[in-house]
């Protein structure tokens, strides 16, 4: 199964975060990922987290017959096993390309460095020697395998202890751990593997890259120093030209990195050697966080936050507060009391309003009254318009005087026409003095 390929856009957005030297993380340009060391239960386990990058590495030893060539010393055999729980691009029972690159680095970085007296293994000269066998497992890849598994094979081997071995005459007896005490080996020094990975034809350079950093590198440089700033072994791939001056400044940043690895392994090996002594816990399972609310808890990243503070300082432009201004206080002379001077009297407001209130309501009901009495009026004269008879009553809007005729009562004897003649004068009369 092959890795998922990055895509243009994720290419880019790396290499334009290298070239404002930034990296995914949150790291420097030279700064190593977060590194932990810890111990099995029994000699010669160890387990390296490098980052996300995880990698166990177990040392055995057995009794086997030396070199022709060499029967005085002993043998160290190195493996490294890619499982695809380190990756889907790896192959479980099958080499690699990538395999058989690492177990050759890793040889020349530890076995032809010396670092390890192969002399001390031998038992018996041309019958039997110790075969020192490593063992590293890659169980999570996310980049530089090649450091992460530097460190836990020397680490390992620096915790691995032999079992004793009594010769008498032609007898070899080896003593179990409960018998004797088992014997370290003789380490000369520690060779750490410390990667480079240049971009752009070498214009930009990352220490510890991670898995999407070597996707897009153009090359890599590795190079095996221990702490006196002795180069065991250097290996370039790639295809890049480097020049002088690249090498000798990756080889001093590289002592760097090497001395703060190689105390940091010291320690651990002596915080273990410590709680051994003591009698007490060790081992994976304790070294594996607690089943607490805390325990998946990660690590704040820092973030560089000074150009987007200068720029937001820049942009945004502080209002000053405005000036208060306080009223020069006056001082009366002695003996006069002045309440309220300077400011509007409100005390009538509320009465005057009621007054107001009232006279509207007032001319309100005298409007409705004069309607309502003009409008009986009209029914009253509609009414005797239609009946013809009885009193008649006119109402005249001249301002010169109101003429109101009544008929008088009908005498029995009296003419008929009398009423109509009288009648038929006064409303004559009175419209003569209407249109006066």
């Amino acid at each position: 199964m092959k890795d998922t390929p990055l895509s243009n856009c994720e290419r880019d957005f790396l290499l334009k975060a290298i070239e404002e030297k930034k990296r995914l993380d949150g790291r420097q340009t030279y700064d190593y990922r977060k590194m932990k060391i810890t111990f099995g239960t029994d000699f010669g386990c160890c387990f390296v987290d490098l980052g996300k990058t995880r990698v166990m590495a177990q040392v055995s030893g057995e009794l086997v017959t030396p070199k022709e060539n060499r029967p005085n010393e002993g043998i160290m055999f190195f493996n490294i096993e890619l499982s695809p729980m380190a990756s889907p691009a790896f192959e479980a029972g099958r080499q690699s390309e990538l395999s058989v690159k690492l177990n050759r680095q890793l040889e020349r970085c530890l076995r032809n460095s010396k670092c390890l007296d192969t002399e001390s293994l031998c038992v018996v000269s041309g019958e039997k020697v110790w075969q020192i066998r490593v063992d590293v497992h890659m169980l999570n890849h996310d980049g530089n395998l090649m450091d992460a598994a530097s460190i836990a094979a020397i680490t390992a081997l620096c915790h691995y202890r032999r079992p004793d071995v009594g010769i008498q005459g032609d007898d070899v007896t080896v003593y179990s751990p409960e018998e004797r005490d088992p014997i370290p080996l003789s380490i000369y020094h520690m060779p750490i593997s410390v990667s480079f990975s240049f971009f752009q034809q070498g214009t930009y350079l990352l220490v510890d890259p991670c898995e999407r950093e070597e996707r897009v590198m153009d090359g890599l440089l590795m190079i095996a120093m221990n702490k006196h700033r002795e180069i065991c072994s250097i290996q370039s791939s790639g295809g890049i030209m480097l020049l002088k001056e690249q090498v000798m400044r990756c080889s001093k940043i590289a002592s760097v990195k090497v001395s703060e690895i190689t105390e940091l392994i010291s320690k651990a090996l002596e915080n273990d050697k410590k709680a051994r002594k003591a009698g007490g816990k060790c081992g994976f399972a304790e070294s594996m966080p607690q089943e607490r609310i805390t325990a998946l808890k990660m690590d704040e990243t820092p973030v560089e936050m000074t150009d987007v503070t200068n720029r937001a300082n820049d942009i945004v432009q502080k209002a000053e507060a405005p000036p208060q201004t306080v009223p020069s206080p006056l001082v009366p002379v002695p003996g006069v009391g002045q309440v309220g001077q300077g400011l509007h009297n409100t005390w009538g407001l509320e009465e005057e309003d009621e007054e107001e209130e009232d006279d509207e309501e007032e001319e309100e009901n005298d409007n409705s009254c004069e309607e309502q009495e003009e409008t009986k009026m009209e029914e009253e004269q509609h009414e005797k318009e239609e009946s013809g008879g009885g009193d008649v009553v006119e109402i005249s809007d001249s301002e010169e005087e109101e003429v109101v005729i009544l008929h008088p009562e009908k005498p029995d004897n009296a003419p008929t026409n009398t009423g109509s003649s009288s009648y038929q004068r006064g409303a004559a009369t009175s419209k003569k003095k209407q249109k006066k």
